[in-house]
């Protein structure tokens, strides 16, 4: 049972506090200043704490500096009635988790407590390492990190198939790697970035004299993998007379360079990738069957990012700190409102694309938090589009308006010179402004039926009122 402390100058506010969170099974302590919260905080462990910022003697920043070092584990979310994007970056750089801003919404709260222990519970749970290679602790993830410990000793050959930016390279090097030939080579292919009629001689080597250009004997794929592990990416793409020249090496453990008369020995482990069906492949006469047999003597599928959601903050974590090395900025962490978007969203583009969209925020980033306004998801709205159920009519009013609507009618600029001078930061700010306006009117002023409207999360569209100066 997870332990909460809930500080605020007002009685009604702990007690309500206090009632809630016990009901969602917590167990829950209240302090009425900062002063009486340090003491709790000295004499009893907490794993989360909630206080109010704006208090009679230490306001909530301060607890917050002063309770961190006394407990570096605790979970801190301020709440206040007076927030601001300054409030939440000045909140974040001191260490806190969120802030939640009066009057609130139940759930959101709920969610938010949720979110923080449960962050809070992965970092302290979180095995010793043995996969550096990968970053994820989902349950789909384990179960390939149980597969690859049981297959690398092996020298079986394996197939990883999955969709593209999975990390289907970082599995096989991780197989690689815990392999009896580790020591060795690693030697990566992408099938599909070589021409056809270059790709046998970049597999198997060439001669001197082979073919125009060939001024020298030229090792290949499998050469330079000696006795290590050759990796054929985006095997799926092999043209039917290679399909057929790899099925005799894999067979006879043999090949010969392009234009040599002498063979050499396949020593190599095989591990290939695909993002195909070969097995779809194989019935419409694309892939040899007896080749897939031979390739996938362990078949392996690495799931989509959307069917791992639990391991896009650990994802998220790594690449903040790849990215604000190698940027040269301070960026610690993400804003509850941007996980959330993130956690919505189905990526398309799974591991590579969240990689991307983290280091575009990184770089667009002038604080030490990314904001949602710097998490720019290019297949959001079409993702969104397309997984969603059947709109409604006011949905399908909004969505029709907004897909005939040119962006000069939204500015009240007339003047072409006059409209890119404004630059075009405060172009699209007038036109979010006038579209969040123009659902609040259908919706009665309604912010929760004007969000279902935008197909935005209630606290996503609060954000933007609150960003736009809109009442």
């Amino acid at each position: 049972m997870a332990s909460i402390l809930v500080v605020d100058d007002e009685l009604s506010m702990r007690e309500f506090l206090s009632i809630f969170l016990e009901k969602q099974g917590y167990r829950v302590a209240t302090a009425a200043d900062g002063e009486k919260a340090l003491k709790m905080a000295q004499e009893e462990h907490f794993d989360l704490a909630i206080s109010d910022i704006r208090m009679p003697g230490l306001n909530g920043l301060e607890l917050l500096a002063r309770l961190k070092p006394m407990q570096p584990d605790l979970a801190f979310i301020l709440i206040t009635a007076f927030a601001s994007p300054g409030d939440a970056v000045m909140a974040m750089k001191n260490g806190a988790f969120d802030y939640i801003t009066k009057p609130f919404n139940l759930e959101e709260v709920k969610r938010i407590v949720e979110t923080a222990l449960s962050k809070k519970e992965t970092k302290a749970e979180q095995p010793e390492d043995d996969f550096p290679e990968i970053i994820g602790r989902s349950p789909e993830m384990m179960k390939i990190f149980d597969l690859i410990r049981r297959v690398g000793p092996t020298p079986a050959n394996v197939l990883i198939y999955g969709e593209s930016g999975t990390g289907k390279e970082l599995v096989a090097q991780a197989i690689h790697n815990r392999s009896q030939v580790a020591g060795k080579p690693f030697v990566p292919i992408i099938c599909s970035a070589i021409p056809e009629t270059l790709l046998e001689s970049e597999l198997f080597g060439h001669a001197k004299g082979a073919f125009t250009g060939a001024i020298a004997d030229k090792p290949g794929l499998f050469q330079l993998a000696g006795g290590g592990t050759a990796f054929l990416d985006e095997i799926g793409e092999l043209t039917p007379i290679i399909q057929t020249k790899l099925l005799r090496v894999l067979q006879e453990r043999e090949y010969m360079p392009v234009g040599s008369t002498k063979t050499l020995q396949l020593n190599a482990r095989i591990i290939t990738a695909t993002n195909r069906v070969l097995e779809q492949e194989i019935i419409a006469g694309n892939f040899r069957e007896d080749l897939y047999y031979r390739l996938a003597v362990v078949p392996m599928r690495v799931p989509p990012l959307r069917e791992r959601h639990g391991d896009i903050p650990l994802l998220v974590d790594y690449f903040l700190k790849k990215y604000s090395q190698r940027l040269g900025k301070d960026v610690q962490t993400i804003s509850s409102y941007g996980m959330e978007v993130l956690m919505q969203y189905d990526f398309p583009g799974n591991v590579r694309e969240l990689e991307n969209i983290i280091e575009r925020g990184v770089a667009m980033e002038n604080s030490n938090i990314i904001l949602p306004d710097n998490l720019v998801l290019s297949s959001y709205r079409r993702q969104k589009e397309h997984s969603a159920a059947e709109p409604t009519v006011e949905q399908g009013k909004i969505s029709s308006t907004l897909a005939t609507v040119e962006p000069a009618m939204f500015v009240a600029a007339q003047d072409e010179k006059e409209l890119f001078a404004r630059g075009l930061d405060n172009v699209l700010e007038e036109v979010e402004r006038k579209i969040i306006l123009h659902a609040l009117a259908k919706a009665d002023n309604s912010k929760t039926k004007a969000a279902e409207l935008l197909q935005l999360s209630f606290r996503s569209l609060r954000y933007k009122t609150k960003k736009l100066g809109i009442d």
